[in-house]
């Protein structure tokens, strides 16, 4: 910085402020100090900067998945790199240890925030983190043994459009297959079901099966749902996972004579017959809510802890509108 003030014959506090993009700075003085690191080729230590600042510029985000398509953490990114700032992102897998051990390293990099899209039952383990003054905020479903900001879909409006839709279709035997309640969406989606179908004096017995998202377990499912003396002329799938392995096991010719309503958007979902009608979430909306939420923390952190609650939306394609 020694070399870049004599270059433009400046004091060394001018550079300091420019590489600062302090906005204050005259454009004369700017546009010398620009044109003398340009000659010198100088390049700041960010590693200096965030010492001297505490402000590191970069956010990490703790996906579930990074390998598919994550439309929550692309959005994420699009804030992130319109704000200037840089995104570490790190796929947790499902795996609640390898969770624990990726939010750690992150707040260990003393990184400016952290979104996590949380797996695990109970985060308690961060609460010497949160204290010690990092931001956290939660994607998709609340942080359990902690309180921090949160962003998700309207779970249980959402189950309840599905199941009216079909209502409203002829259909009284709908099915519902979702993810574990073991999962806070999971457990939301299914209650929620549950709940629909009481208030329209329909029985549970054989038709909701939530559980973990695996081939035999859907299979198994299915079966009951639709092979037993009543069998469901209609089904709710509770998220993306759900739905692919129902249409895979089903096939599209079964596919095609069901009524189904899957809550998430499915990739093609507009090239099957009849294309798919989905609850569909805001996922750009929650990207974007995470990263204002974090914002918001890391400007005050004593402000009062907020969740948010995301819209979702019916879209009618034709699956949805098979009738009993």
């Amino acid at each position: 910085m020694v070399d870049v003030a004599r270059e433009a014959g400046v004091a060394l506090r001018t550079v300091s402020r420019v590489v600062n993009n302090d906005p204050t700075v005259g454009p004369e003085y700017v546009a010398k100090v620009e044109a003398a690191i340009a000659a010198l080729n100088y390049r700041p230590d960010e590693r200096a900067r965030q010492l001297r600042t505490g402000v590191a510029g970069t956010i990490g985000a703790a996906v579930r998945r990074i390998a598919e398509v994550n439309p929550e953490l692309a959005a994420i990114e699009r804030t992130v790199r319109a704000l200037g700032l840089t995104l570490l992102a790190a796929s947790t897998d499902f795996d609640e240890a390898r969770e624990r051990d990726t939010l750690l390293s992150m707040c260990r990099q003393r990184l400016d925030g952290i979104i996590v899209e949380p797996f695990g039952e109970n985060h308690g383990y961060l609460q010497p983190e949160l204290e010690a003054g990092m931001p956290l905020v939660a994607m998709d479903r609340p942080m359990s043994g902690i309180s921090v900001d949160c962003v998700m879909s309207d779970n249980a409006s959402g189950i309840g459009m599905a199941f009216h839709h079909l209502y409203q279709h002829g259909h009284r035997r709908i099915a519902y297959i979702g993810d574990s309640e073991r999962v806070f969406s999971g457990r939301e989606r299914a209650a929620a079901f549950r709940a629909a179908m009481g208030a329209h004096g329909q029985p549970v017995e054989g038709l909701v099966h939530p559980g973990e998202i695996t081939a035999e377990r859907v299979a198994a499912a299915l079966d009951t749902a639709l092979h037993g003396a009543d069998p469901a002329t209609a089904l709710v799938t509770g998220n993306m996972d759900t739905t692919l392995a129902v249409l895979r096991r089903l096939g599209s010719q079964a596919a095609s004579r069901l009524a189904i309503v899957g809550f998430d958007e499915v990739p093609h979902a507009d090239l099957l017959q009849p294309a798919l009608t989905v609850v569909a979430q805001q996922t750009t909306k929650i990207g974007q809510t995470a990263v204002e939420l974090l914002r918001a923390r890391i400007a005050d952190p004593a402000r009062q802890v907020q969740t948010v609650i995301v819209p979702v939306a019916l879209k009618v394609r034709g699956s949805g509108e098979v009738r009993a």
